[in-house]
C-alpha cells in the first residue's frame, strides 16, 4: 500500500515564499522527508531553540527514509564572550559539516536560529585548507607538521580527540576534524607506505584505508602569523595594556587562549555565514517563532557585550561582528526560497497541505479507575478513523502496551518500525517509532498515537555505543599517574618518594631505573624489569606518608606486623569461607546458544571490563555455592547490562529474579529496561510500585508466588513478609549504598540460599574492603560510553554572576539544571532567590517531605522538560536518567560526604554534551579539614570512572572501618593500602588452597634476571616518560607469553618496529616468567658465565642437574644448596639469551641438543 503524499505547497519561480500553518507533533518531520524526496534538494529547518532542533532531528531519524542525509551543525555550547572553549568534538563536527554542505544536493540540515546567526570563517578557508592523502603519496614530515600547526592541530604524545596529532619516528598519528576515527600514517622514507584507522582508547590499529581527507582542526588558522595579525588588530582597535592582558600574552606565546573563538573576525579580512555554505536551490523551512527567538538572542548578546565592554585586559568585539543582526538575518532570509510555519496574517495567506487538515492527536487516556479503561480509545476506533498506528519508544514499551491493550480487548498488529506500517496494509498497528508527539492526517485518514495520548507522559531511553578505555586494575596501581615526589612502596624497602626515571650504565649495559628517595636522602634505583615490586602508596595523605630509611629494620618489622594481622584476619576469613562452602546454592544450567542470541541484541560492543564482569557473573551463577559479587562502575557505564545478562541466565534456568532498587522512579526505569530487553523472550517482567493499585499489587504477588512472573522489580517492598517466591534464584541490588542497615540484614539472610549481585557506583568503604579481601567478589567497570565527557567541576563561593552564567550556559543549549539545596525549611526562600537571579527559568521544587504522588509528578514533569530547573534536596541521588540535564549546582557542598558528592555529580553528564558541576561553598576557613579534603578530592578526580578511585580516597579519609576488627587501619597506614590488600589477597588465596599463609612473600614474587645486556625502551623510540613507565609496569606485570605477545604487537602498532634494546626487554620478561614457574630466585649471566639461585621450593629436574655437573664439571658446579655456578664464554647479548633459554629447557626436563 503506497503512502499518500501530503502535497505540500512550495515556493516556485517568482513566488519566493509560502506559509504553512503549524504542523503538530512529528508531522513536520514527515513533511520535510516528503519535500526532500520529491524535490531532491537540501532543506534547512530553522528552529527557535536547541531543544526543538534536537527533537526534530530525533523525529526525522524515526520517520524519514534511512537514506536521508540528516546533517548536524552543533552549537558551540558556550555563552557569547565565554572563557570556555568549545569541545574539540563539537568543532570537528562543525568543520566536517561546513566542508560537506556546498556539495550536498539532497538532505536536511536542522539548526537553531542562534547557531544560524553566528559568523563563520570564509568558505575559501575551509575549502582551501583541506588536503587529501593516499597510499604512495610523498610526504615531507617536517613540512606536514608545520602545515598541521597552521590548520590548528595540536601536537600531543598520544592522539585521543579530533585535532590531535603525534609524530614518532616514521609514524604520524592524526585525528582529522570531521572524521569518526584517527589515522596512523606509516612512512617508508618520504612515501606513505600504509594508512590505517585506529582506536583512540586502546591505540590499536583497526583497518587499512586507501585515502583520507584532512580538514582544518579549528574554525580559524592558528600559527605565528595568525597570532601576530590578531595582536596587531587588538593594539590598533583597543586601548590595551599589553603587559597585563593575559589574552595578549597568550597570543604572544602562540598559545590559544580559552574563548579565542570570539575574536574570529580578527583572523580574516572578511567572515561568512552559514548561508554562504548552502548549495544553490536550498529551501529554508522556519518556525515563525524563530525570528522572535533570534531577536531575543541578539539582545542577550548585546547585554553580555555591555557587561564586558569596560574590561581593558580582555576587550570584546561588538555583537554585529560576531553574529548576524535580526535585520541582516531577515535580509538573508528574503533572498532565499522559504516556507514560514506559523499563524497567518490573512486567511488566504495560510495553506494547510492542500486542504488536508493536520491535527494534533486526540487525548485517549487509559484510565484504570474505570470499568472499561480503554473506553475512549475503543470509541475512537469505532468511529472509523482510517489507519491507526500506536508509536512506542522501544521494543519493551511495545510489548508492555500490547499486553495491556490485549487485556482491554484490543489487538493491534505488532510491527518492527515505521516503514513496515507505511508500506504495509495494517489498519490498526503498534510499532517502535520513537517520536515526540502524535498527529492526525485528515484526508489521508491516518492517526499516529504516542504514549502521551494514553498516559500524558513519556519517558525515553537514550542508548549509546560504548568503547574501551583502560584496564580497571590500573586505577589503583597505575604508575603512569605518578608525579615527582609522590610516595611509592617497594615491597622489600618500604615507603619512599618517586624521583623520576633515570638511565644508568651497569656493567657496560645501559638500563632505565626508577629512582626512589628514602628518609635521610638515600636513593634506591629499581630496574624497570622489577617494577612489579613497586606500587603507589595510598593509605593516608601523601605529604604525611611514613618514609622509611634504607637498610633499617623498621620496614621489615612493619611488614611482619601487617603480615601477622593479615594471617589473623585470614584465619577468621577461613571460618567464613567454610560456612559459605557448606551452603548449597543452585547452579544455573542454561542454553549457551540461546544466551548468545540474547547477548547479540545488545546494540553496543561490550567494553573489555564490562565483558569481564559479565563473564565473571555467569561463571558464578554456574557454580553451586551462592554468588556474592559487587559490580562497581560509574553512573551510566553499563552495570545494568551485566544485571540483564545475569537475570536472563537465571530466568532461562527456571529461577525467579528479584531486582531491588531504592526508589519508585528507579523501579519504573528498571522495569522499562528489563521489559525492553526481554520483549522478544518468554520471560515475564513486572514491577511492584506505588503507580499500581492495591488490587494490581495483590494480583502480581499471587503470580510471583505461583511462579508465573520471572523477574520482579521493586523497592524494599520486595523484602516484606507477604512477598513469597516459588523459586527465587537471584537477587540484584542496585545502588547498594542507598539501603539502610535493616534492609541489609534482610539481604544477608538471603545470601545464604540465593545468588546475590550488587550494583553500585560508589561502593561504601566497608563493601569495598570486603570485596578487596576476597570476602565478596569485585568487578570494576571503568569504561565510559563513547563521546561521554568528564563533568567539569568547580568549587566556588556564592556569586550571582557566576551562577547566572552557569544557568544561562545550560538553558541556552536547551538543557536542564539541578539546583540542590538540602534544607526543606528554606527551599521556598531559595526558589524566590533563583527566580530573581534567572527570571526566564521554569523552576519546580522537589523534596522528600512532599506527598509521594506530588513528588513523583514533580520528577516526571522535569523529565518531560515542562520545567528546566529542578530545585531539590538529595532526593535526586537515585533518580532516573535525564540525558538533557547537564548542569548541577550543589549549595553548601561542604556538608556532603565524598560518595554522596560523586553520586550527585553523576546525575549530570549522561549524554555527549559537556556537563558542569558547581559546588557552592562558604569561605574555606569556616569549613572542616575533612570537608576541604573531600572537595579537593572530588574536584581533582574529574575523570570518568573515578567512582572506584574516590571510594579508595574515602577509605583514606574515613579509615577502613571494621572489616574484622579496627586494629587493621594502623597497619594499612604503615605499609600502604595497595600492599596491605595484596598481602591479604595472598593470605586468602593460601587459605582457599588449604595452606597456611607464608609471612615471607618472596616466593610469591617475580624472579631477578640479570644478563648484562641493554633491556629498555629507548628514549628516542618513545620520548614520553609516563608512557614508558606505564609500558614497563605492564611488561613486568604480564602473566604469560600471550600477554607479552599482545603488548609487543601493540607497541609495534603504536610506535613502530621495536629497537634491539626493547626486543631484549621482552626476551628478559619471557625468561622471568619461565624462571618463576621453575621456582628460581635469580638468574645472572655475564661475558664469562654466571649463577642460578634457587628458591625455597624449586620445581627443577634434580637428576638432569646432577648429570650435567658430573658430565661437565668445568662448566657447572654447585655452590652450597641453593646456587649453581656456570662458566661459559658469552660475549654477545644473543649468546646470553640463547644460553639462558637452553638452561631453562634443561631444568624443565626437556632434551637439549
Amino acid at each position: 500500500m503506497s503512502f499518500p503524499s501530503l502535497h505540500l505547497p512550495l515556493p516556485k519561480g517568482a513566488e519566493r515564499w509560502r506559509r504553512w500553518t503549524a504542523l503538530p507533533g512529528a508531522a513536520l518531520a514527515l513533511a520535510i522527508d516528503q519535500v526532500v524526496r520529491q524535490e531532491q534538494k537540501l532543506v534547512v529547518a530553522i528552529t527557535h531553540d536547541s531543544h526543538s532542533a534536537q527533537q526534530l532531528e530525533s523525529d526525522l531519524r524515526a520517520l524519514a527514509d534511512p537514506g536521508l542525509a540528516v546533517l548536524h551543525f552543533p552549537d558551540w555550547e558556550v555563552l557569547p564572550y565565554d572563557l570556555f572553549a568549545p569541545l574539540p568534538d563539537i568543532v570537528s563536527q562543525r568543520v566536517g559539516t561546513l566542508a560537506q554542505l556546498p556539495a550536498t544536493r539532497s538532505g536536511v540540515l536542522v539548526v537553531p536560529v542562534a547557531t544560524l546567526m553566528q559568523r563563520l570563517p570564509p568558505t575559501r578557508y575551509i575549502g582551501g585548507q583541506s588536503l587529501r592523502m593516499k597510499r604512495g603519496d610523498r610526504l615531507n614530515l617536517e613540512f606536514e607538521t608545520r602545515r598541521l600547526e597552521q590548520s590548528g592541530y595540536r601536537r600531543v604524545t598520544q592522539v585521543q580527540e579530533p585535532g590531535d596529532y603525534a609524530v614518532r619516528g616514521g609514524l604520524l598519528d592524526l585525528y582529522p576534524a570531521g572524521a569518526e576515527l584517527p589515522y596512523r600514517i606509516e612512512l617508508l622514507d618520504d612515501e606513505i607506505d600504509s594508512l590505517r584507522s585506529f582506536d583512540p582508547e586502546s591505540q590499536r590499529s583497526l583497518q587499512q584505508v586507501d585515502r583520507i581527507e584532512l580538514l582544518p582542526a579549528r574554525e580559524f588558522p592558528f600559527d605565528a602569523n595568525a597570532a601576530r595579525r590578531v595582536r596587531e588588530a587588538l593594539r590598533e582597535r583597543f586601548d590595551l595594556d599589553v603587559r597585563r592582558s593575559a589574552l595578549y600574552q597568550d597570543l604572544k606565546n602562540e598559545v590559544a587562549p580559552a574563548g579565542i573563538e570570539f575574536y574570529l573576525p580578527l583572523f580574516f579580512d572578511d567572515t561568512a555565514t552559514l548561508f554562504d555554505y548552502l548549495p544553490p536551490g536550498a529551501l529554508l523551512i522556519l518556525e515563525e517563532s524563530a525570528l522572535a527567538a533570534g531577536e531575543s538572542f541578539f539582545g542577550h548578546v548585546s547585554e553580555r557585550h555591555q557587561q564586558r565592554t569596560h574590561d581593558l585586559e580582555r576587550p570584546v568585539l561588538p555583537p554585529e561582528e560576531l553574529y548576524l543582526s535580526p535585520e541582516a538575518l531577515r535580509q538573508l532570509f528574503n533572498q532565499r526560497e522559504r516556507v514560514l510555519i506559523g499563524p497567518a496574517a490573512t486567511p488566504e495567506e495560510c495553506i494547510q497541505p492542500e486542504g488536508h487538515a493536520v491535527l494534533p492527536a486526540p487525548a485517549l487516556p487509559l484510565l484504570r479507575v474505570r470499568d472499561q479503561p480503554a473506553l475512549d480509545l475503543k470509541r475512537f476506533l469505532d468511529g472509523d478513523p482510517g489507519r491507526v498506528l500506536i508509536a512506542a519508544d522501544s521494543a519493551g514499551r511495545r510489548e508492555a502496551l500490547l499486553e495491556q491493550l490485549r487485556s482491554f480487548g484490543l489487538s493491534p498488529h505488532s510491527l518492527p518500525d515505521w516503514a513496515s506500517f507505511r508500506d504495509g496494509e495494517a489498519r490498526f498497528a503498534i510499532a517502535v517509532v520513537p517520536i515526540s508527539e502524535g498527529f492526525v492526517l485528515g484526508r489521508e485518514r491516518l492517526t499516529i498515537l504516542t504514549e502521551t495520548q494514553f498516559y500524558g507522559e513519556r519517558a525515553r531511553q537514550e542508548r549509546r555505543r560504548k568503547k574501551a578505555v583502560r584496564d580497571p586494575e590500573s586505577i589503583i596501581r597505575d604508575l603512569g599517574e605518578l608525579s615527582e615526589g609522590a610516595p611509592v612502596v617497594h615491597a622489600d624497602h618500604g615507603v619512599g618518594r618517586y624521583r623520576g626515571l633515570i638511565k644508568l650504565d651497569i656493567g657496560g649495559a645501559p638500563g632505565e631505573f626508577l629512582a626512589i628517595e628514602y628518609a635521610g636522602g638515600d636513593k634506591l634505583y629499581v630496574p624497570v624489569a622489577a617494577l612489579d615490586l613497586i606500587s603507589r602508596y595510598t593509605g593516608g595523605a601523601p605529604e604525611q606518608a611514613p618514609l622509611h630509611a634504607l637498610g633499617n629494620e623498621a620496614w621489615d618489622k612493619a611488614k611482619r606486623r601487617a603480615a601477622e594481622k593479615v594471617r589473623d584476619a585470614a584465619a577468621e576469613l577461613l571460618e567464613l569461607y567454610a560456612k559459605r562452602r557448606a551452603r548449597q546454592g543452585h547452579a544455573c544450567r542454561f542454553d549457551r546458544l540461546m544466551y548468545e542470541q540474547f547477548a547479540a541484541a545488545f546494540p553496543f560492543e561490550e567494553t573489555p571490563d564490562q565483558r569481564q564482569a559479565i563473564e565473571a557473573v555467569i561463571a558464578d551463577l554456574g557454580r553451586s555455592e551462592p554468588m556474592d559479587r559487587v559490580v562497581c562502575g560509574d553512573v551510566g557505564f553499563g552495570k545494568t547490562e551485566v544485571a540483564l545478562r545475569a537475570a536472563f541466565v537465571a530466568a532461562v534456568a527456571g529461577k525467579q529474579v528479584a531486582v531491588l532498587v531504592p526508589t519508585t522512579l528507579l523501579a519504573e526505569q528498571h522495569h522499562r529496561n528489563f521489559a525492553d530487553r526481554f520483549a522478544d523472550w518468554p520471560i515475564r517482567v513486572d514491577v511492584l510500585s506505588r503507580f499500581k493499585t492495591a488490587k494490581e499489587i495483590k494480583a502480581a504477588l499471587k503470580e510471583v508466588e505461583e511462579g508465573r512472573i520471572d523477574v520482579i522489580v521493586g523497592t524494599h517492598r520486595l523484602l516484606q513478609e507477604d512477598v513469597r517466591f516459588r523459586d527465587l534464584g537471584l537477587v540484584i541490588v542496585d545502588e547498594e549504598q542507598r539501603f539502610g542497615v535493616r534492609q541489609k540484614e534482610q539481604l544477608k539472610r538471603l545470601r545464604a540460599e540465593v545468588h546475590l549481585l550488587t550494583l553500585t557506583a560508589t561502593p561504601i568503604p566497608r563493601t569495598l574492603n570486603m570485596a578487596m579481601t576476597g570476602l565478596r567478589d569485585l568487578s570494576i567497570i571503568a569504561t565510559p560510553p563513547q563521546s561521554r565527557l568528564a563533568v567539569k567541576t568547580f568549587v566556588v563561593p556564592w556569586d550571582g554572576q557566576t551562577l547566572r552564567e552557569a544557568f544561562d550556559r545550560e538553558l541556552a543549549r536547551g538543557g536542564q539544571v539541578y539546583f540542590l539545596h538540602n534544607e526543606v525549611d528554606t527551599i521556598e526562600k531559595m526558589a524566590r532567590t533563583l527566580e530573581e537571579l534567572i527570571p526566564q527559568a521554569r523552576i519546580r521544587i522537589a523534596h522528600g517531605q512532599m506527598p509521594e504522588r506530588e513528588l513523583e509528578q514533580a520528577m516526571l514533569d522535569f523529565y518531560r522538560q515542562r520545567y528546566n530547573v529542578l530545585l531539590c534536596t538529595t532526593i535526586i541521588e537515585s533518580g532516573i536518567d535525564i540525558p538533557s540535564a547537564n548542569t548541577i549546582i550543589i549549595h553548601r557542598a561542604d556538608r556532603f560526604g565524598l560518595a554522596q558528592l560523586h553520586q550527585l555529580r553523576g546525575r549530570v553528564g549522561r549524554s555527549h554534551h559537556r556537563a558542569y558541576a558547581y559546588l557552592v561553598v562558604p569561605d574555606r576557613k569556616s569549613m572542616t579539614a575533612d570537608a576541604v579534603k573531600r572537595l579537593d578530592a572530588i574536584a581533582s578526580l574529574e575523570e570518568l570512572g573515578a567512582g572506584f578511585t574516590l571510594a579508595t580516597h574515602d577509605l583514606e579519609i574515613r579509615g577502613a572501618g571494621e572489616l574484622l576488627g579496627e586494629e587493621q587501619s594502623g597497619e594499612i597506614e604503615e605499609v600502604g593500602f595497595t600492599l596491605y590488600t595484596e598481602m591479604l589477597e595472598r593470605a586468602v588465596r593460601a587459605i582457599r588452597e588449604g595452606r597456611m599463609p607464608d609471612l615471607d612473600d618472596r616466593a610469591e614474587r617475580g624472579v631477578e634476571v640479570q644478563l648484562g645486556i641493554p633491556a629498555l625502551i629507548p628514549e628516542d623510540y618513545l620520548p614520553d616518560v609516563h608512557a614508558r613507565l606505564m609500558l614497563y609496569k605492564r611488561i613486568s606485570a604480564a602473566g604469560d607469553d600471550e600477554a607479552l605477545d599482545q603488548l609487543m604487537v601493540e607497541m609495534i602498532d603504536r610506535f613502530g618496529l621495536l629497537p634491539d634494546a626493547a626486543k631484549q626487554l621482552f626476551a628478559v620478561a619471557r625468561l622471568k616468567l619461565r624462571a618463576k614457574a621453575l621456582g628460581l630466585r635469580k638468574l645472572e649471566l655475564g661475558a664469562q658465565g654466571g649463577r642460578v639461585y634457587f628458591g625455597p621450593r624449586p620445581k627443577v629436574e634434580p637428576a638432569q642437574l646432577i648429570r650435567l655437573v658430573q658430565r661437565e664439571p668445568k662448566a657447572y658446579a654447585f655452590e652450597g644448596q641453593d646456587k649453581l655456578k656456570l662458566k661459559r664464554d658469552l660475549p654477545q647479548a644473543d649468546d646470553r639469551l640463547k644460553y639462558a633459554q637452553q638452561l631453562l629447557d634443561l631444568m624443565e626436563g626437556r632434551h637439549v641438543a
